[in-house]
């Protein structure tokens, strides 16, 4: 009764395209399935980082569905992602990982948006793959956003020294599933992926939403 109610009141829409769904579509619309935005094929190197996935590439709809994600506090959001990179864990043999974590936001960013993002899909795909995730970075300060950034070295530059590794009892000699929301030229993950391997770390590896290029 209560989930007839919800569907009632807050009829699903397609998290691409906002079209409302009918009741054999999940998470997103016909035309956004077959016809929908392109998925990630190839994949650069992230430094420190042993392998990646990710669901689209960041353009159009799915930046427009991220940022009403992040900014828009569309958090229900967070449950089809993660059914969708569950899917993608599974395809490409990477849902064999020990500890799934994510990268945080500041305290800072955390207060005015009210929610981290990341920790809203962490505990989405948490669910999908039965398992709990675990803090194991703190965000130590509030560095200016990388999105307002756009070369490469002060990317990289923005984000050395930002991280600190947290719980290393818990994590040292195992591998690390981290997730972030978009991946840009990669320093914010190559940091965070540093940081972890230097506290002990066996591997990193990363799942995100989207990435901003083919490069």
């Amino acid at each position: 009764m209560l989930h007839r109610l919800m569907d009632l009141l807050f009829p699903p829409k397609c998290i691409l395209c906002g079209k409302l769904l009918t009741r054999q579509e999940t998470d997103l619309c016909h035309d956004c399935r077959t016809d929908g935005p392109e998925f990630i094929k190839a994949k650069r190197k992230i430094p420190f980082v042993a392998q990646w996935t990710g669901i689209w590439y960041y353009k159009g709809a799915v930046s427009e569905s991220i940022q009403r994600y992040k900014f828009g506090n569309a958090r229900r959001y967070a449950d089809a992602y993660a059914r969708l990179l569950a899917l993608r864990l599974q395809q490409e043999d990477m849902d064999t990982f020990d500890i799934l974590s994510w990268i945080p936001i500041s305290p800072t960013r955390q207060r005015k948006r009210g929610y981290d993002q990341c920790y809203l899909l962490a505990k989405a795909l948490g669910r999908e793959l039965g398992c709990k995730p675990v803090r194991v970075l703190s965000k130590t300060l509030d560095n200016p956003p990388q999105s307002g950034i756009t070369s490469s070295a002060e990317r990289r530059a923005n984000v050395l020294g930002v991280y600190a590794a947290r719980n290393k009892a818990l994590f040292r000699g195992k591998r690390v599933l981290l997730l972030d929301d978009v991946i840009t030229t990669g320093s914010t993950a190559s940091e965070c992926a540093k940081t972890l391997q230097y506290s002990g770390v066996k591997d990193v590896y990363l799942a995100t939403i989207a990435v901003a290029d083919k490069k």
